[in-house]
């Protein structure tokens, strides 16, 4: 349904920094500079580069971004890296069953706070 998301940041580097970091465990990682010249850094797969942060954008009020995760395991490493990159835990990872059943999740405020998150879907034990 979505092609691609672009989120406001007050600082390129500093949330450069954190994201790169911070999504590793899930897969991702920093595929280009925009290649429109504008001040951003896409992340993702080589094959879909479909998360952004910009400067272009202003930060605004904060948004949430649920990251996909394979394994609980990988919810759990996004929670640690994005903590250690200077995230601020907004909840650590466990199954939220008021969301799904088998809904397995982490969230983690970035520097401009916005709420970042990882989510595993499944029954799987963690």
């Amino acid at each position: 349904m979505i092609d691609h998301v672009t989120v406001g940041v007050s600082d390129l580097e500093r949330s450069r920094a954190f994201y790169t970091r911070a999504l590793l465990p899930l897969g991702f990682s920093e595929i280009a500079i925009s290649p429109a010249g504008l001040p951003e850094v896409e992340f993702g797969l080589e094959e879909a580069p479909n998360f952004a942060i910009s400067t272009a954008y202003p930060t605004g009020a904060p948004v949430h971004v649920a990251f996909a995760a394979d394994r609980r395991e990988q919810v759990d490493a996004f929670h640690a890296a994005a903590l250690a990159a200077g995230g601020r835990d907004n909840g650590a990872p466990g199954l939220r069953p008021e969301y799904s059943e088998g809904y397995y999740g982490a969230f983690v405020l970035d520097p401009d706070g916005h709420n970042i998150e990882a989510v595993a879907h499944g029954s799987s034990p963690p």
